[in-house]
C-alpha cells in the first residue's frame, strides 16, 4: 500500500482541518496517511524519505507561512524528495502567500513531482471547502499512484 504524509503548521487549527480532509481524500485514492504537526518532526527530514507523497500546508500569518513550517523547509533540503509526489496547502485569513511558497520550494528546490498547484482555502467550513480538501488528496494519491 502506498504511503502517505501530511505535515502542517497552524495557529488556529483551521490548516490542522484542511490536513485532516486532504488525507482522508489520500485514503479514499488507497493510500495510508499519516497526518503530523509539523512541531512532531522537528528537524527530522530523514522521516520523509518512507513516503511515495508528502503534502506540506500552514497557515498565512501577516504574509508569511508559520516560522516553524519554514525551519522545516530548510531541513527537508536535506531529504531525498526529487521525483515524490507532492502538494501544498494552508488556511489564510487575507493573503494567503504560504501554501505558493510551500509548493515553489517543493517543485524548484526538492525537484518534486507536484500536483497542479497549491490548495488555498480561507476555511474548511466554508462552502465547498471539505470537499475542495478531499479532492485534493484523491488528486495527491491518483498523481503518485500513476508515477509508480
Amino acid at each position: 500500500m502506498s504511503k502517505g504524509l501530511v505535515v502542517f503548521a497552524t495557529r488556529t487549527s483551521q490548516t490542522r482541518k484542511i490536513a485532516n480532509l486532504i488525507a482522508e481524500g489520500m485514503r479514499f485514492g488507497g493510500f495510508e496517511v499519516e497526518i503530523r504537526n509539523v512541531t512532531e518532526l522537528g528537524n527530522d527530514a530523514a522521516a520523509l524519505n518512507d513516503y511515495d507523497a508528502i503534502v506540506l500546508g500552514s497557515a498565512t500569518y501577516h504574509g508569511e507561512m508559520m516560522q516553524t513550517m519554514k525551519t522545516f523547509l530548510f531541513a527537508a533540503e536535506k531529504a531525498n524528495l526529487e521525483g515524490k509526489t507532492g502538494g501544498s496547502f494552508g488556511a489564510f485569513g487575507w493573503s494567503g502567500e504560504a501554501p505558493g511558497r510551500i509548493f515553489d520550494t517543493m517543485a524548484n528546490i526538492y525537484k518534486m513531482d507536484m500536483v497542479g498547484g497549491p490548495l488555498r482555502l480561507k476555511s474548511a467550513d466554508l462552502g465547498g471547502g471539505v470537499k475542495m480538501a478531499q479532492d485534493y488528496g484523491r488528486e495527491i494519491a491518483q498523481k503518485a499512484t500513476a508515477s509508480k
